[in-house]
């Protein structure tokens, strides 16, 4: 970056050099010369969006307010995940300007954290409701600690909290299961 901007004040010195026709003298006004820092057009790595388990048992707990938090746990393999994440994106869409969170865990490994996860969320438009969650290092603790039925066994897994209030479901949702669940909340 330096070299550039060198590069360019040589440049500029050297070509005003020869322009001395027609030049009028202006007086020199100081500047403060501001450097912009390099912005990449790349999205950062999925990878910067992982939690460890402790994390994501606090982001579960129950929170005090009128927020109906809906948290989806799944992965880019997973057939049925891959089938209820339009739903859960056209709801999301829908309830944009009402208190509903919706929040997508990836149970991928993390060798497809910042391949396969990011052309997925992606794709579905949802990276920025995507957090990642090392799969290996969950264990009956933390099943047991933040779900009444789920233990792993199965996903695409949702849970729904608003308040004290919690439902959770496993298995895929269609549209119509999506919908219901969340009318129980109104």
């Amino acid at each position: 970056m330096k070299k550039l901007i060198l590069s360019i004040i040589i440049l500029t010195t050297i070509s005003a050099c020869n322009k001395k026709e027609n030049t009028k003298e202006m007086p020199v006004q100081e500047t403060e010369t501001v450097i912009e820092p390099e912005v990449s057009s790349e999205p950062l790595p999925m990878s910067q969006n992982q939690l460890s388990p402790d994390q994501v048992s606090s982001f579960l707990k129950a929170k005090s307010n009128d927020t109906l938090y809906v948290t989806n746990f799944f992965a880019t393999w997973c057939g049925p995940c891959v089938r209820e994440i339009p739903h859960f994106k056209e709801k999301m869409d829908e309830l944009k300007n009402q208190p509903v969170k919706f929040t997508f865990i990836s149970l991928d490994n993390k060798e497809v954290w910042d391949t396969k996860v990011p052309q997925f969320v992606d794709e579905f438009g949802i990276r920025d409701h995507t957090i990642l969650l090392d799969g290996k290092l969950i264990g009956n603790q933390f099943f047991d600690s933040n779900f009444k039925t789920w233990r792993g066994e199965t996903i695409p897994f949702t849970v729904m909290k608003k308040g004290d209030i919690g439902l959770e479901k496993s298995g895929t949702m269609n549209k119509q299961a999506l919908d219901e669940m969340i009318s129980l909340f109104k």
